[in-house]
């Protein structure tokens, strides 16, 4: 079941990122009167489930689920129907038309992408809002898995900034040192003094090589009184933080338990802060079962959450939206740099569909949505013939010189491109099938 709301939320998420992708090449050509010969949402090799004949376009519904396409009259694409550009150019022909007017249909489907997780993301601010945990309120620090302490923290350390950018969000911190070109500086408050850490790119890089930034650090758990349950705890009350007993100093709740249950029948000093930030040291004797009748607070952080009126999330979708791409083209930077061997890390249809909750939850429907739509739009601007991009350089090419690309160089590019995005998508799906059964 799990493993079908998985896929069930690739297949949705797919056909609305490639449908609206493909609808804005559409509207965006008819708006200049140019001849759409199909528009097909899912693909329809061999037969289609529904089809109906409107004026020149063919519309459609296709059985194989995996979003849709629009056929654009007189244009090269990735269908190389070469016999409708054997005939007399048509008034109505893509290549008939100025070459401003094919740039914007070329972008339409891209920047449909971009209006659609800003949309989104709109949408998300506006139901939602943010919820977060911030760094303010891990005033405790951090416990650091070992890659953690070999980069130099230690644990107990809080991260106040990374390459002096302050750190509000506890979730800005792992992307702010797994996508980075060169070293990163880190300041952390220990033992309440600021401290400057320097993380050398090579370590950070074989960090994330090795996905060793899982659980790279965790929130530490305080010792707060939640309520007393014997008398020997009678001097403590809800909302004490106890922060030592005897020698051991600046632990974690579990620590102090088990001290407190090894010292069975001897009388303890408790270092306690109260609510009003008063410190006392209480002796406690430890009764013969080892417990002292404390229950502990065990979700001392509470998430903050910023609500948005209809107008702020428009906005706070835009910054959003901004925030995503600009990470996104980072990692494709890193990726096609030989030395970081990011490359490793792309992955085929089965990364993608991983990427879903396994329960239908529609805040992260719509979150990984919105993120894929972004990855939809700058994939599609690269400038590869076969991708929005390619046909976009070779038309910019044109607004430049004056002069138009042969259609047998068109063509050709188009082979190449196809080639090489056939061999990207082997390639990714390949890694999906090693990382299951061979890694």
């Amino acid at each position: 079941m799990e493993f079908l709301i998985k896929v069930l939320q690739f297949f949705l998420s797919f056909t609305i990122l490639v449908g609206i992708h493909e609808f804005g090449h559409f509207i965006t050509a008819r708006m200049f009167k140019i001849r759409v010969d199909k528009f097909y949402i899912f693909f329809d090799p061999w037969f289609s489930l529904f089809k109906i004949r409107r004026g020149q376009t063919e519309y459609g519904l296709g059985w194989l689920p995996l979003g849709g396409y629009c056929k654009i009259g007189g244009m090269i694409d990735e269908s190389m129907d070469k016999e409708q550009m054997e005939g007399p150019v048509r008034p109505d022909d893509f290549r008939a038309k100025p070459a401003w007017q094919r740039l914007c249909v070329m972008l339409a489907g891209v920047t449909m992408n971009v209006l659609l997780a800003i949309t989104i993301y709109c949408g998300v601010c506006y139901t939602w809002g943010d919820s977060y945990l911030s760094n303010e309120d891990a005033r405790w620090g951090y416990n650091f898995n070992e890659t953690g302490l070999s980069l130099g923290f230690r644990n107990g350390d809080r991260i106040l900034e990374i390459d002096s950018q302050k750190i509000d969000n506890i979730t800005e911190i792992l992307p702010l040192l797994l996508i980075t070109e060169s070293d990163r500086r880190v300041t952390v408050l220990r033992d309440g003094q600021p401290r400057e850490l320097l993380l050398p790119m090579d370590k950070l890089i074989r960090m994330r090589r090795e996905k060793s930034y899982e659980q790279l650090f965790t929130l530490r758990m305080p010792y707060i009184v939640d309520s007393t349950f014997l008398p020997s705890a009678a001097a403590l009350s809800r909302g004490d933080e106890i922060v030592g007993i005897d020698t051991l100093k600046n632990a974690e709740y579990p620590q102090y338990r088990e001290y407190i249950r090894t010292h069975a029948g001897q009388e303890l000093i408790f270092d306690v802060i109260h609510p009003d930030r008063s410190r006392e040291l209480i002796p406690i004797t430890v009764p013969a079962e080892g417990q002292v009748g404390i229950m502990a607070l065990t979700s001392p952080y509470t998430p903050r959450t910023r609500t948005y009126t209809f107008l702020e999330s428009i906005p706070a979708g835009f910054r959003r939206a901004g925030h995503v791409a600009a990470e996104y083209w980072e990692q494709l930077k890193l990726i096609v740099q030989p030395k970081t061997r990011m490359y490793e890390e792309v992955g085929g249809f089965i990364a993608i569909g991983n990427i879903f909750s396994s329960e239908w939850n529609w805040y992260d429907f719509w979150m990984k949505t919105a993120f894929l739509s972004i990855l939809l739009a700058v994939m599609n601007l690269l400038p590869i013939p076969g991708l929005d991009g390619g046909h976009a350089m070779f038309t910019t090419w044109e607004l430049i010189t004056r002069r138009k690309v042969n259609e047998r160089v068109l063509e050709v590019a188009q082979y190449i491109g196809l080639m090489l995005l056939l061999m990207l998508l082997l390639y990714a799906n390949g890694n999906d099938i090693y990382r299951i059964f061979l890694k």
